[in-house]
């Protein structure tokens, strides 16, 4: 059986690779994804399609080596806890981030139900102006 730890993991593992297929095949069809407030991108997707849409995409057309370097997983059983940082540059200001994040899973039956984010969105909205 596939922990959730694990499954989180793949989640990180199919985003290293670029693999948008993989990143959102643990998500449940009515998943609760939620960008924190100030994130360029701030809002709840609910589903699949709309967080593709709405932060995946939006992500790859508005940066350049955009990545989510996540080096710690906290396994909190149903809950799991992914450290780490974001950096990127902004394709039209040509500006360079790093900020810290983390972002909190919560699955049930082995599927993602609902993902937060909390990152240092400050340092996110200095590379767009």
């Amino acid at each position: 059986m596939t922990s959730n730890r694990d499954i989180i993991a793949a989640h990180y593992a199919a985003s290293d690779r670029g693999d948008l297929e993989g990143m959102l095949a643990p998500l449940a069809p009515d998943a609760r994804w939620t960008e924190m407030a100030g994130f360029p991108y701030a809002g709840t997707y609910i589903g699949p399609e709309e967080v593709a849409a709405g932060v995946f995409a939006r992500i790859a057309a508005e940066w350049e080596g955009y990545t989510a370097a996540i080096t710690e997983l906290v396994d909190g059983g149903d809950t799991i806890v992914g450290l780490g940082t974001y950096s990127g540059t902004h394709r039209e200001t040509g500006r360079y981030f790093e900020a810290r994040v983390a972002h909190v899973w919560r699955l049930a039956d082995g599927r993602v139900v609902a993902f937060e984010q909390f990152t240092d969105t400050a340092k996110v909205r200095e590379a767009l102006s």
